[in-house]
């Protein structure tokens, strides 16, 4: 995983808590692929907020750009 500053990581936890930004857009922002997003969350949490966290994203549609419905245009920015 990559050197990233307080701010970054602090960031990174804010979007993987959002429920409507998906892995991808974290990807997009910083390069951290969801296994990465994974090992920064049970790096920097305590353990049961990570667990609290996994069961609350797993199998999440809206954090799997796969499982979202075509219809859903969030995180597609111009650039």
């Amino acid at each position: 995983m990559k050197d990233l500053s307080r701010a970054e990581i602090s960031r990174i936890i804010e979007m993987a808590w959002e429920d409507r930004t998906p892995f991808d857009a974290i990807e997009f922002q910083f390069d951290l692929s969801e296994e990465d997003v994974i090992a920064l969350m049970r790096q920097e949490m305590k353990h049961s907020s990570f667990k609290m966290w996994r069961k609350r994203v797993s199998g999440r549609k809206t954090k799997h750009r796969k499982r979202r419905k075509d219809s859903v245009k969030r995180f597609t920015a111009p650039n």
